[in-house]
């Protein structure tokens, strides 16, 4: 009966990945069946340490965080867990041997979140090398299938493909970070002075994250590589709608990329993929 309970653990974090995100469960549908649960697995566990720190406004959250990190760590050990969230992630975690070191440097982040209402150059590459980096390696340990050769050629990308995600994210929630929950995330970036020559610069630093990151994906294993390539040509598609419009868009609303433009990306890519063009 444990198959079943483990199952059951990781159809939950399907379910919560599907709920909060359309595109990432199209890119997780365009992977290799092998990858689905162990990549949805990863999602409902940073989904829902994501959830502590920006809408459990009524509760304590500092304790909720911290006990989610105590019972993380508790899980991996023992192997088990009645949560079905941190029962799926400990199984992935174990199987694929993910290092506590990145595990660590997430809740690292999200316990910043907490506390942190904006940035130096320090303290924004440490967030988002535990928000997002280390997310993109977690999910290429499971991609390598424990071929750490193949593993260490692909972080540097990995972690690039993340970083651009994270800086894309921030631009698209300038405004509820700002005024909802009182961050700045970029170093030195006055909200109420949000002007069109910083943009620009943030920008130039983000393409240069998907460029790297490119590079990366074309070598991914077969199995990988439409998936996250579907994921970056949407955050590509989002990110060159936010660079069109101007800095007062940005700071007013969440820019968005419909649903409708999400299936072309998706059949577009599909086409390249079986054309063996990626």
């Amino acid at each position: 009966m444990m198959a079943l309970f483990n199952k059951t653990a990781l159809e939950c974090s399907k379910l919560v990945t599907e709920r909060y995100s359309t595109s990432f469960t199209l890119g997780i549908k365009t992977l290799d069946r092998k990858f689905h649960l162990p990549i949805y697995a990863i999602y409902g566990y940073v989904r829902y340490a994501d959830e502590i720190v920006d809408t459990f406004h009524e509760f304590d959250k500092e304790t909720l965080l911290k006990r989610f990190r105590h019972d993380t760590y508790q899980s991996i050990e023992e192997g088990i867990s009645l949560n079905p969230i941190l029962q799926s992630f400990q199984l992935i975690v174990n199987e694929y041997k993910i290092e506590h070191a990145l595990i660590e440097a997430f809740l690292k982040s999200m316990e910043m979140d907490l506390y942190n209402q904006d940035y130096d150059k320090e303290g924004y590459q440490e967030y988002i090398y535990g928000s997002a980096e280390v997310v993109g390696l977690m999910c290429l340990r499971v991609f390598c299938e424990g071929d750490c050769t193949q593993f260490d050629r692909l972080k540097g990308a990995a972690s690039k493909l993340g970083a651009a995600f994270q800086k894309v994210n921030f631009l698209r929630d300038m405004k509820s970070d700002f005024v909802d929950r009182g961050r700045t995330y970029f170093p030195g970036v006055d909200f109420s002075d949000f002007g069109g020559d910083t943009k620009k610069l943030i920008e130039t630093d983000i393409q240069h994250d998907f460029d790297a990151a490119y590079i990366g994906i074309l070598n991914l294993p077969h199995g990988a590589r439409m998936g996250v390539y579907l994921a970056y040509v949407y955050y590509q598609a989002l990110f060159n709608k936010i660079k069109r419009l101007p800095a007062s868009r940005v700071q007013s609303e969440r820019i968005r990329v419909p649903n409708p433009q999400k299936f072309a990306l998706l059949a577009q890519t599909y086409v390249k993929y079986r054309l063996n063009v990626l």
